[in-house]
């Protein structure tokens, strides 16, 4: 029983947290720095997995990092081999990483080429390419793709601004177009873009740099491209990550404790803290903290008029899908009834036959749809032998075993710790009766 977190649950968690920096935000920041030859530094990188999986990728590359601290880091992309990107070990690497898909905007900006691996990570459902591939065409990329080794080959003589509307709005597509359109030459405008808070910073470290990016947090950016070699280094520093402090929100809920989440970064949150309001947790806002006070029972919001609730996700600025399977747990011990909808992947509600078996009512209507009958603390969960199928889902089941009575182990933990910078120590600090095993 390799990699496996072992939980006594039951305990009320208390105490003060500051959630790590935003692991999307951080891979997108991280793979820009290969626009320019000159120093960016970067500030609040959440030592996680995927995040050092990446940077040790641009070190490869011929990046030169240096590490002040786990979360501070200055990257100078002086020198880059792009031979090593055609090699079996930057294919085999880059393959498990989802991240290194948005290394192929900055080089086809910089050098006019860049190689896709099929992307690896989380198995959460389809997970296109074909918004990066056809924007890095519309732009004047051209593309190979190499059947037997799942590889995409990118060219362009030269990138030329254009006007595209995305087929959807995908938040590593419109970042890496975004990234190869800075040295396009003349205007581009890239209509139904993501526009959650991790593009607004990309789109602001960019600016920074020297690009020229206006319609920033809205759905239409436009970006004027100038000369790559005008593009120089600049210091940034990443938001807290939304994800975490959800999940912090729930988890007080969930056990019964009073937890005071520091340095949340409240106004980039979007509709985080209503949605679990509507779930009935208490929260308080002080100045960029957020405390939830303890609460025995809380009560599911109706809709006006009596109808049932129903929480979707949806691109921003509505619910995040990474919040989905955690508000869907804190619903197992709410008192009242939900319905989850989940409308951008269909294999991330499969984690609630795990649920199921500790005690929680769900019906899973369909591939996206569960109705949670909540418990209202009457019933608490069991503790469970588990495994974690996907980052937030093993969170969510982390969450859940932490409010259940009686003993839970959670196997594939590193699903979790590619998400969440040392986890269990920091729950332990809360009072949390978790180990590795």
């Amino acid at each position: 029983m390799n990699n496996s977190f072992e939980i006594i649950g039951g305990t009320p968690l208390n105490g003060e947290v500051t959630p790590q920096g935003a692991k999307n935000e951080a891979l997108q920041i991280i793979a820009s720095v290969l626009l320019t030859a000159h120093t960016v530094t970067i500030n609040n990188i959440p030592d996680i997995l995927d995040v050092r999986m990446l940077i040790e990728l641009l070190s490869d590359i011929g990046v030169e990092v240096q590490k002040f601290s786990p979360n501070k880091y200055s990257f100078k992309a002086q020198d880059i081999n792009l031979e090593y990107l055609i090699s079996d070990e930057y294919k085999k690497k880059s393959g498990k990483l989802r991240g290194a898909v948005m290394l192929a905007g900055p080089l086809l900006a910089r050098f006019k080429k860049a190689y896709i691996p099929q992307p690896g990570g989380d198995k959460i459902g389809r997970r296109r390419l074909d918004t990066h591939i056809l924007g890095f065409e519309k732009l004047g990329a051209s593309y190979q793709y190499n059947d037997e080794q799942h590889f995409f080959q990118l060219q362009a003589n030269e990138l030329k601004g254009t006007y595209m509307l995305l087929d959807e709005p995908s938040v590593t597509g419109t970042a890496n177009i975004l990234m190869a359109a800075v040295a396009a030459k003349g205007k581009t405008r890239i209509y139904n873009a993501a526009c959650e808070p991790y593009l607004q910073q990309l789109c602001r470290i960019l600016n920074r740099m020297g690009a020229k990016i206006t319609g920033i947090g809205s759905n239409l950016l436009t970006v004027t491209g100038v000369d790559i070699d005008s593009l120089k280094g600049c210091d940034h520093t990443i938001l807290a990550d939304m994800i975490e402090v959800g999940s912090f929100i729930g988890l007080a809920a969930m056990t019964g404790g009073d937890i005071l989440i520091k340095d949340c970064n409240t106004k980039y949150l979007g509709c985080i803290p209503d949605t679990f309001a509507r779930l009935g947790i208490e929260m308080e806002f002080i100045k960029d903290n957020i405390h939830i006070p303890a609460q025995e029972h809380y009560k599911i919001k109706r809709f006006i008029g009596g109808d049932i609730l129903t929480i979707y996700d949806h691109p921003w600025p509505g619910f995040t899908p990474d919040l989905l399977s955690i508000a869907l747990v804190v619903a197992t011990q709410a008192k009242g009834t939900v319905l989850f909808h989940q409308k951008m992947f269909e294999s991330r509600l499969f984690f609630t036959d795990k649920l199921i078996d500790m005690g929680a009512q769900i019906v899973l209507c369909d591939p996206h749809r569960a109705v949670v009958v909540g418990l209202d603390k009457q019933f608490p969960l069991r503790g469970n032998v588990m495994s974690s199928p996907d980052i937030r889902a093993g969170l969510a089941l982390l969450i859940a075993a932490l409010s259940a009575q009686g003993k839970s182990i959670i196997q594939n933990s590193e699903q979790i710790d590619r998400g969440y910078q040392n986890i269990d120590l920091r729950l332990q600090a809360l009072g949390a009766n978790i180990r590795r095993v």
